[in-house]
């Protein structure tokens, strides 16, 4: 078993990544925490992709001198998916971020559970 872990310690690596960003994410109360926990996740996944799209002994995938052997390059896709979801990911956490601003002008503070109390505190 030690030898799997040891051949296979960047996929390791990207899923402790991803548990500590999804204990992150469940765990703490402060929205700004929350949204760094799911970057964390993101740049997890990013790192499994990439591993997964990596064959050792190959090149990246431009044809040179008009070699079309499929063997000799690594699949793109891999690639491709991860700066897709880069770009999504900053996105996103830009989204968060300004809604976050958003309820911190409002009820002065990130902490999601005061937000809910006052939230009970207005409906009243």
């Amino acid at each position: 078993m030690g030898e799997n872990l040891f051949a296979n310690y960047g996929e390791v690596v990207a899923m402790l990544l991803f548990g500590i960003g999804f204990a992150n994410l469940l765990l703490q109360k402060n929205l700004i925490k929350k949204i760094i926990g799911l970057n964390v996740m993101d740049s997890a996944i990013y790192l499994f992709l990439a591993l997964k799209g990596y064959i050792i002994g190959r090149i990246d995938p431009i044809i040179i001198d008009g070699d079309l052997n499929a063997e000799r390059y690594i699949n793109p896709v891999p690639s491709g998916l991860v700066l897709t979801g880069i770009v999504v990911s900053v996105s996103v956490t830009a989204l968060m971020l300004s809604l976050t601003i958003r309820l911190y002008q409002r009820y002065h503070t990130v902490d999601l559970d005061e937000i809910s109390i006052l939230l009970r505190k207005e409906g009243k």
